[in-house]
């Protein structure tokens, strides 16, 4: 797959060059406007011998008329033996502003063509130029297929955030950045002559009327040609019978006779030079300043894309595998497939091969990408371990896999066992792995284990899957994976409250502080300086490096870290959290759930939590400052014991942010749990489904699948399915 290569390589070696063309042409695309904003304006009737005879009763020694693309109209002249030249109003003829170029410009112009370094520095700018469509058409094919195809190209992103703006500026952006870069390189091709624009090649005549002194307003050829397709007029020499006016138009240019007015000779301009002026206004914007002022809003997005593209590349660099011990392709009687896009799957794998060699196994470790049966001439078992990419794609490291497999004349003979790594809150979980399963039954290679997942990079998940492949080896498997952590931060506890001890289930909401941050963070959103309620909190407890992850209930806008924690008996992180009082501290870092976000808009949400699932749905309410309508069902077990945020839920309706509150008490004179209070709302929840509204579930596995039946029965009448809401990315879940 070279699309991605073709991608990064070209973008991080030139980022500086691109950063400087993009930042200095957008600064350029001003120009064209505010020339045209300030050209004095030139009525639709008037003719070239109106404006010619205005301009020289001013200045008696005129020599040239110019009129810009803009619409500015200069004159030169002689005022006995002194030039003179100025911008002139060709309602009077008279002069309103300087001719004098700006320098401000003209320095913006030579820093964009050729970086001061003359024909060096324009071949350099046109590298830049090469790079850019480069780039253009690369990131084209990659944004559509991260997105799911080029018919979804607008569809919402997921994933860190650096890597969601790259992608959020470039499906917008590429148009205006792939005609910038095809205009430039036309450009720097009639520069360097390597494209030949047919010139004007329009004889002198050999013979005109030999007089002078006509009037400028009797001249025929100049009253039928109208200022607005002008681009310049010059004057024959004072005192000369046998010369004449040169007129230049949109349409060509000819040859005046000074005497009588009548057009001796014409020459229309060629398709070439047509393409050439096409070129240069899109290019520039002189003529299309609209067009202009977009390409240039585009070309912004530039230095943003060079930074992003970056800190993406230099994310996947830190996870890059570092592989040791790896056996020969050849001499290894396990092969270990890895289908990897940030990095992280790559480290279990590394986990797996360690633990296969101590039972004394020959492994060799490779990307999915690479897959090539014949050179695995000893493999007595494959394992892939694949994550998904986007919409059920493939990841980085397995592109072309499926069609290797399809490809073979014959299956591999030693046996498959498949393991997916994904999210279960987002719709195509593992859908790339399921794929590969599919495909490898539907090709007849045999089975060593039965598909399975893996949630969130769980430990636990990845050791029993590891005791089930020990089982079928024959041999003792223990897999003890422990995840590269990203850099921790010590958060100070600032206050807690406690509930549910008299229904024996302590939980406290638990606020944080927020860390200090270096401007490098705040720049680059690492640590604690960006995060939305969804996102994940990740608590390292003391005595183990395995985090636990906690959604938290608050962004970085509110000022504070918060979650809701219940402590569960022997939970090792739930009791050090429980017990924390406040100006304690614990080592934790921030994880990005983009799956799990509200969003912004005015779409209704419907949110549903029971216990502890109802933090980040509070952070939702609590940030809801535009009031859109949002109805919250919370399951609790009493309301004197585990009624979460109980003070919060009243001031947040009185300030609009919170429409209704359906309690689901399950410990009461009649018992109800939130999918019976979403049975009662029907005909609220269905419509406000209709109107576009978004479910958002957070809580325990069992809870979600009654809320998910429930929701079944209620939207059958209305047409309507969860999986149809899903597809659409209206219903989304936070389970454990």
């Amino acid at each position: 797959m070279l699309m991605r290569p073709l991608h990064r390589w070209p973008g991080l070696v030139l980022a500086a060059l691109l950063f400087v063309t993009a930042l200095s042409g957008a600064a350029l695309s001003l120009f064209p406007a505010l020339e045209a904003e300030q050209a004095p304006t030139v009525s639709d009737t008037l003719t070239v011998a109106e404006l010619a005879t205005r301009v020289q009763a001013s200045h008696p020694g005129l020599e040239q008329i110019k009129r810009a693309p803009s619409g500015r109209i200069t004159a030169w002249w002689f005022d006995g033996e002194q030039p003179g030249s100025a911008v002139i109003d060709p309602a009077t003829g008279r002069d309103v502003a300087s001719a004098d170029p700006n320098p401000t410009q003209r320095w913006l112009t030579t820093l964009h063509r050729s970086l001061f370094l003359g024909d060096g520095g324009r071949l350099v700018a046109a590298a830049g130029a090469l790079t850019m469509l480069l780039l253009a058409i690369t990131g084209a094919w990659l944004v559509a297929r991260r997105t799911g195809g080029w018919h979804r190209w607008f569809t919402r992103l997921r994933g860190p955030w650096a890597g969601r703006l790259h992608t959020e500026i470039a499906r917008v952006a590429v148009l205006g950045l792939l005609l910038s870069a095809v205009t430039a390189l036309w450009m720097s091709a009639e520069t360097f002559e390597v494209i030949t624009v047919e010139s004007a090649n329009l004889n002198t005549p050999a013979t005109v009327s030999g007089q002078t002194g006509r009037p400028l307003a009797q001249m025929d050829a100049l009253r039928a040609t109208p200022v607005a397709a002008l681009r310049d007029l010059s004057f024959p020499a004072a005192g000369d019978p046998q010369d004449v006016f040169t007129l230049r138009t949109t349409q060509g240019m000819g040859y005046v006779d000074a005497g009588t007015g009548t057009l001796l000779a014409w020459q229309d301009l060629s398709l070439s030079q047509r393409v050439s002026d096409t070129m240069e206004m899109l290019h520039t914007g002189r003529g299309a300043a609209v067009l202009g002022l977009i390409l240039g809003v585009m070309a912004l997005g530039v230095p943003v894309l060079s930074v992003t593209g970056v800190l993406v590349w230099l994310a996947g660099w830190r996870t890059r595998p570092k592989l040791s011990g790896n056996a020969p392709a050849a001499q290894a009687d396990t092969v270990v497939l890895v289908g990897s896009e940030s990095g992280s799957t790559w480290g279990f794998a590394t986990t797996l091969a360690e633990a296969l060699r101590r039972a004394g196994q020959s492994v060799h470790i490779a990307p999915m990408s690479g897959f090539a049966p014949a050179r695995y001439r000893q493999a007595q078992r494959y394992l892939i371990l694949a994550a998904t990419y986007g919409e059920g794609d493939a990841p980085a490291s397995a592109q072309g896999f499926l069609a290797r497999l399809q490809a073979l004349d014959a299956p591999p003979t030693a046996p498959l066992a498949v393991l997916g790594f994904g999210d279960r809150s987002f719709p195509a979980f593992c859908a790339f792995a399921a794929a590969v399963t599919d495909a490898a039954h539907t090709k007849g290679w045999p089975t060593l284990l039965p598909f399975d997942t893996i949630d969130r990079q769980s430990p636990q998940d990845f050791a029993r899957w590891g005791r089930a492949l020990g089982e079928a080896l024959g041999t003792p498997l223990e897999l003890a994976h422990q995840p590269t952590l990203p850099a921790t931060e010590m958060l100070t506890l600032v206050a807690r409250q406690d509930y549910g001890s008299a229904v024996q289930v302590p939980m406290s909401i638990l606020r944080f502080a927020l860390p200090p941050t270096s401007r490098w963070q705040r720049l680059t959103g690492q640590g604690f300086t960006r995060f939305e309620p969804g996102d994940l909190l990740g608590i390292v407890p003391e005595g183990s490096p395995v985090p636990r992850l906690y959604s938290l209930a608050s962004g970085a806008r509110d000022g504070f870290i918060e979650i809701v924690v219940r402590r569960h008996v022997g939970g090792l992180v739930s009791t050090q959290l429980t017990e924390l009082e406040p100006g304690q501290t614990v080592r934790a870092f921030v994880r990005p759930h983009p799956g799990f976000h509200a969003d912004r808009g005015r779409t209704p949400l419907i949110l549903i939590g029971a216990g502890t699932g109802v933090g980040p749905l509070a952070g939702f309410i609590r940030d809801n400052t535009a009031g859109r309508p949002i109805h919250l069902f919370f399951g609790l077990r009493h309301p004197d014991s585990d009624f979460l945020y109980h003070s919060e839920w009243s001031r947040w309706q009185a300030e609009g942010k919170l429409t209704e509150l359906s309690l689901a008490v399950s410990r009461s004179a009649q018992p109800q749990y939130v999918q019976d209070a979403l049975r009662q709302a029907a005909p609220q929840v269905v419509d406000a489904i209709r109107h576009g509204a978004k479910v958002m579930v957070c809580g325990g596995r069992d809870m979600a699948r009654g809320v998910s039946e429930a929701l079944t029965e209620i939207l059958q009448p209305a047409g309507l399915t969860p999986a149809m809401l899903k597809a659409g990315d209206r219903y989304v879940e936070d389970v454990y």
